[in-house]
């Protein structure tokens, strides 16, 4: 545990030039480079040949959240802009908070905050050719996050339909230029379905219908989780060492057909779809055994350093049917919870044997995630993508990688 705390971030870095960070994603998705990482070799492929490269009755799981128009572009009485991003519900369900209609409040980061005194903002937007007013006012003000309070006109509409019309898309910070109204359709995925995210589980952007049947045509089963990504996906490590850095938890739900499908499946052959999915795979496995060791309560919680604090011999069989059981016993058809778990070199997969995703940022804990999985030799497979004019980041290009 002490030698992982100490993982030094300077070891988990490279040099990414700007000009290989992408600020547009390609006209077509499927048309993205894909590296293939299998058994120690590399190669590269177009990504709508994907379906080549993953074995016949694999289990992909995807992450179906949708991203929500969570950037607020205020201005002041003095003009100066004011910008509100949404990050969670103060104190409420999240669809709970979305299907509000006269107010709601919300924990958010302000940029300009100092330009806001305590005068109420008003924003103005079109709603069926009628004008609205979404106001904001300031509730609590600490480090680094604001309550704001949010209310606004016609009150016949849900907060989920203003943000849609007032908000703005929240592309990441790295991407330097505003957003498009083309980055609406672009920085989601065709699968997306249950608004809370303020990130892209971007590893799916590069999917398209013809992707999909050409998955089906090779009897690839797929099943969706939920895991609502945050802002903190985009909070660089500032610290040397590993153990400074506090990991941002996120929002999760699983079908009780999706554990199913994994327990049919513990072979090499369970893939996950970006690395929302597979912190939220593995977060399952963690939850099994709190249930197995009663430590389990009514709300899931998985820690940042859960999986490091003690060893335990649980299988990942015994995991799944500890969870399985406990949803039986309480008539669930899906789980709900939260995780914070951190993957680090050193962290033992349970489930998960594939993974596709893009190519992420220097000293992030993405990064660190992939080096768990690859061990050193995910500087083989980044020195290979930037010496072969592969597109990085959000809008970048993609890889299959195997363990």
């Amino acid at each position: 545990m002490a030698e992982l705390k100490n993982i030094s971030i300077q070891d988990y870095t490279y040099h990414l030039p700007i000009n290989r960070i992408a600020p547009f994603p390609l006209a077509k998705r499927d048309e993205s480079k894909l590296l293939v990482y299998d058994k120690g070799e590399i190669s590269q492929d177009i990504f709508k040949n994907i379906s080549s490269h993953i074995p016949t009755d694999s289990l992909l799981i995807f992450n179906d959240t949708k991203v929500v128009n969570a950037r607020l572009l205020f201005k002041n009485k003095n003009g100066k802009v004011i910008e509100i991003f949404c990050v969670d519900p103060a104190g409420k369900d999240l669809y709970e908070a979305f299907q509000k209609n006269v107010s709601v409040e919300w924990i958010c980061m302000v940029g300009g905050a100092k330009a806001w005194k305590d005068e109420t903002l008003e924003l103005r937007f079109t709603a069926d050719g009628d004008s609205g007013t979404l106001r904001a006012e300031i509730l609590k003000r600490e480090a680094e996050t604001f309550t704001v309070k949010f209310s606004w006109e016609p009150l016949n509409m849900t907060f989920s339909e203003v943000l849609s019309l007032a908000g703005v898309i929240p592309l990441p910070p790295y991407i330097k230029r505003q957003p498009t109204d083309e980055d609406k359709i672009t920085y989601q995925t065709i699968y997306a379905n249950t608004e809370g995210s303020v990130a892209s589980p971007t590893a799916g952007l590069h999917f398209t219908d013809e992707v999909f049947q050409s998955l089906k045509n090779k009897n690839i089963n797929m099943q969706n989780v939920t895991l609502h990504v945050g802002s903190g996906t985009f909070k660089p490590v500032k610290s040397a060492k590993l153990s400074g850095h506090r990991m941002h938890s996120e929002r999760f739900y699983i079908e009780k057909k999706v554990i199913e499908d994994i327990m049919g499946s513990l072979n090499p052959k369970i893939i996950a779809v970006g690395t929302t999915s597979l912190r939220t795979i593995e977060s399952l496995y963690w939850f099994g055994v709190q249930l197995i060791e009663t430590r389990a309560g009514d709300d899931i919680q998985i820690g940042q350093w859960e999986p490091y604090e003690k060893a335990t011999a649980v299988t990942a069989a015994e995991s799944l049917e500890a969870v399985l059981d406990q949803m039986q016993k309480n008539k669930m058809e899906y789980l709900s919870g939260s995780t914070g778990i951190i993957i680090t070199p050193g962290y033992e997969f349970k489930f998960i044997n594939g993974l596709i995703t893009n190519f992420h940022q220097p000293g992030s804990t993405l990064l660190l995630l992939i080096a768990a999985f690859l061990g050193d030799r995910w500087k083989k497979v980044y020195e290979y993508a930037l010496n072969n004019d592969f597109r990085f980041l959000s809008y970048g290009d993609s890889s299959i990688l195997f363990r």
